[in-house]
């Protein structure tokens, strides 16, 4: 039995269609408000396809509260400085993020500062370069 000649062209549909679903918007970040948190790292995760830190903020009264922050695929924030041991638990930072629209201790990586005054991005990629521009 052969198979119908338009089979090729489903299976071709559905696989972009799941690889596109896959990845999400960044939609739920709201992108007009930046949150400064300063605290201690508890886990820094190199994963794809965004990379995570995780950090322990403490409030005036000494209650901690844990923020998902995320960052670029780590491809990107290879690019853009980052190594996988940029970050490791226990390091004092402050991270600037843009906050979850549902008020959610989660947030979209602005930059962050290092104990030692490092500054690095979100692991975005550069912004494109005007052709003949060096």
């Amino acid at each position: 039995m052969r198979a119908p000649l338009h089979l090729p062209l489903v299976l071709a549909v559905l696989a972009t269609t799941s690889t596109a679903l896959a990845h999400h918007s960044f939609a739920v970040f709201d992108r007009t408000k930046k949150v400064t948190l300063t605290g201690t790292v508890k886990d820094f995760q190199w994963t794809n396809p965004h990379t995570w830190i995780q950090v322990v903020i403490a409030d005036d009264k000494g209650n901690a509260t844990e923020w998902g922050v995320e960052c670029g695929s780590p491809n990107m924030m290879a690019r853009t400085g980052w190594k996988k041991t940029s970050l490791k638990a226990g390091d004092r930072v402050t991270a600037v993020v843009n906050p979850l629209l549902d008020g959610r201790p989660n947030g979209s990586l602005v930059t962050i500062t290092l104990a030692d005054g490092t500054v690095l991005g979100p692991g975005d990629a550069p912004p494109p370069k005007p052709l003949g521009a060096q």
